[in-house]
């Protein structure tokens, strides 16, 4: 499954797993700070924040190398990127040093624990693996005026990002892509723009000095139908077969995006 759905507002499925536990979480712990004991209230929060701290600086840590060229994508938290074996380390220490002389208090936060647990592992395990979708059949006008037929273009891994200009997770992330892609010969590049006209096209990439590989125009967003990507941006890793591998939806990171194109090597 590519993302959830909710009215308005589109998650990807480790992000909506996330949020659903955190909330979860939260619950269960008001829920015994009215029935147990008032400290569970503000312990939830202690340990709350410790734990997004803690899986957020774990995250820049292993990447430090990344974040050091970009400091201030530390704050990027939309972007995702959280270790969790180090946010449940300051998890556990907040909730130690806060209840540290109450021991049969530590015995119920498991409660909350375990429920949002649960809750986050059912959600990631119900939306696990996209179908193995072949490339789409038929041709596309590409920016340099080539027709380009995307079924055709297999014994490679491949990533196709779908974009549009009017979108500001696509301008914030594409600078990076571009970059990655044009630093990346392991793999091909697919930009395939959502919706808009050559000249709209070539006014963003001039404008913002965006050099691009391959560059697609699907003006009916055929592509989005297609692979059933139901918002921007998208980007999608397809195999050297032209099998769709995995997607990930919204905002990419590079930490991300080199995660994705390592798997395709595999």
């Amino acid at each position: 499954m590519n993302a959830l759905s909710i009215g308005p507002l589109m998650f990807a499925p480790d992000r909506f797993a996330a949020v659903l536990a955190i909330g979860i979480f939260l619950a269960g712990a008001e829920l015994l700070a009215r029935n147990v004991d008032a400290r569970f209230s503000g312990w939830s929060w202690r340990a709350g924040l410790a734990f997004l701290i803690g899986a957020r600086l774990g995250h820049v840590l292993r990447h430090l190398d990344s974040f050091t060229a970009e400091p201030l994508r530390t704050l990027a938290v939309w972007q995702g990127g959280f270790l969790i074996s180090v946010g449940l380390v300051a998890a556990v220490a907040i909730t130690l040093i806060y209840l540290r002389r109450q021991p049969r208090l530590l015995i119920w936060t498991s409660v909350p624990v375990a429920a949002s647990a649960f809750a986050a592992m059912f959600v990631v395990q119900l939306t696990a693996g996209v179908p193995p979708t072949p490339l789409p059949s038929g041709t596309y006008n590409a920016l340099d005026g080539s027709a380009v037929a995307p079924a055709s273009l297999t014994g490679k891994p491949m990533v196709i990002n779908l974009w549009a200009s009017w979108c500001p997770p696509c301008r914030r992330e594409m600078p990076m892509v571009a970059e990655v892609s044009a630093a990346n010969d392991r793999v091909a590049f697919l930009f395939v723009n959502q919706g808009e006209d050559e000249a709209a096209v070539k006014s963003y990439l001039e404008t913002e000095s965006l050099a691009l590989g391959t560059v697609l125009l699907d003006g009916l967003g055929r592509f989005s139908r297609h692979y059933m990507t139901p918002g921007l941006p998208a980007t999608l890793f397809v195999g050297a077969d032209g099998r769709l591998r995995s997607v990930h939806m919204g905002e990419i990171s590079r930490e991300a995006l080199l995660a994705g194109i390592a798997e395709l090597q595999e």
